[in-house]
């Protein structure tokens, strides 16, 4: 596992200054472009099926859609490695990438739009899938640009950025999805979204390509073979070859981080799926969750999130992580209390979005940046999104089962059985701490 960047220099500049560089600012926008499909599909897809009167045992089986996302992986090496016609040659393999991804969710969007989940739920599912899958593909290429197109010590204040504009795009396919559904309808809102998505394909072409580099630079030009054994040596390279890379430079260690990364999300997932129904069945109207909820809630995520950028710069992303991982599964006990007050009262609402978004904030962007730390710029796109892939299959799988839960016991307990769900995180980053330090005190 690499050390931990240096903690030198001063925090102010290395918290702040980064924020200008012309790339992170750049990836503010694809932010934005990556996170404006998950609530689509997520979020706001279950308040829309909450309303149309779908049992929560169903809603809560939508998580599944989430393993668009954990099976990434499996057609990573195609996005790190495959040409795209006419369009990997004009834009780079990045960019084209990403152009095809974000069209892909465009379509699906206005398809979407146009379903009606009280008679045609397995078709609102299908779409769902497919705006996953594109969205997936899209943070595929996303993620390896943001790792290729700067220097490790500006990856903190990538991942912030990053995270700004992903949550900015929450906001809006959020609040901004729910205030067009209840004062015009859901299709305008679906229609809405799927125009914003226009915000990541002018990205597209405004910034650069960043140049290639490692083994998948020379993959990607060498000469022909014969098809059998072309085949085998992609195979060897962009499949075999990123789990290799990993574990040579982890060691037997690499097993517990695979599983340290599997669980670190898994108590905001698993609460995540079930949030708008529950703020629905205790009385808040849709405009009450987009004020509070949403807005609110996003400013303080902002918050979190910008603290999160700032600490890394100064102390590295190990550190953090298990501060990251207890404010994420603590803050779920005041849902739990929420629940026991079993009312709309907004203040007691507002409390508990703000502390919840300013630990999701700060978690998010401290772990994007200890996975990107343990990412190769030999296979970027491949490891990344094995590792972005592990923080959502199990949190996905569980999820799956959050309505049926839900509909088994009270809310109070059911938040209460997302809390212990953080747990193991929490015990695990402190694992992986104390075997940074011992790793770098014996260097």
């Amino acid at each position: 596992m690499p050390p931990e960047p240096a903690s030198g220099g001063s925090p102010s500049r290395a918290g702040l200054a980064v924020y200008l560089h012309r790339r992170v600012l750049a990836m503010l926008f694809l932010g934005f472009s990556a996170g404006l499909p998950f609530p689509l599909v997520f979020a706001t897809l279950s308040a829309w099926l909450a309303t149309a009167g779908i049992s929560r045992s169903s809603i809560g089986m939508f998580a599944w859609i989430g393993m668009a996302y954990a099976l990434k992986f499996l057609w990573a090496p195609l996005v790190d490695r495959l040409p795209l016609p006419g369009l990997t040659g004009w834009l780079g393999r990045r960019r084209s990438w990403m152009l095809v991804a974000q069209a892909g969710v465009i379509l699906a969007l206005l398809m979407l739009a146009a379903a009606d989940p009280a008679t045609g739920l397995r078709q609102v599912a299908l779409l769902s899938l497919a705006v996953a899958c594109c969205s997936a593909t899209q943070d595929i290429a996303i993620d390896a640009w943001r790792i290729e197109a700067v220097d490790p010590q500006l990856q903190g204040a990538m991942a912030a950025s990053y995270q700004f504009g992903y949550r900015l795009a929450m906001l809006a396919a959020g609040a901004g999805a729910l205030l067009i559904a209840d004062h015009a309808s859901w299709a305008a809102a679906y229609r809405g979204m799927a125009v914003l998505m226009l915000v990541g394909v002018a990205t597209v072409f405004v910034i650069a390509e960043p140049a290639p580099a490692g083994v998948a630079a020379g993959v990607a030009q060498a000469g022909p073979h014969g098809g059998l054994v072309r085949l085998r040596q992609w195979f060897a390279s962009a499949v075999l070859g990123p789990f290799a890379d990993f574990f040579r430079r982890s060691g037997v260690f690499g097993l517990l981080l695979l599983g340290f990364i599997a669980c670190y999300r898994i108590s905001d997932q698993v609460l995540g799926v079930m949030a708008n129904p529950f703020y629905i069945d205790i009385g808040f109207s849709l405009s009450q969750i987009a004020a509070v909820a949403k807005v609110f809630g996003f400013a303080m995520t902002l918050v979190g999130a910008a603290m999160g950028g700032v600490v890394v710069a100064r102390w590295g992303a190990v550190r953090p992580l298990a501060a990251g991982a207890l404010l994420a599964a603590a803050t779920n006990l005041l849902f739990a209390l929420l629940a026991w007050h079993h009312a709309a009262d907004v203040r007691l609402l507002m409390l508990t979005i703000s502390a919840d978004n300013l630990a999701a904030g700060f978690a998010g962007t401290v772990f994007i940046a200890y996975l990107s730390s343990l990412t190769s710029v030999s296979y970027t796109a491949t490891q990344y999104a094995l590792f972005s892939a592990l923080m959502s299959v199990l949190g996905s799988f569980i999820g799956g089962f959050s309505g049926v839960v839900a509909e088994a016991v009270d809310w109070v307990n059911f938040f209460l059985y997302t809390t212990a769900m953080g747990l193991p995180a929490i015990m695990l980053s402190l694992v992986v701490a104390r075997r940074a330090r011992a790793e770098q005190g014996s260097r």
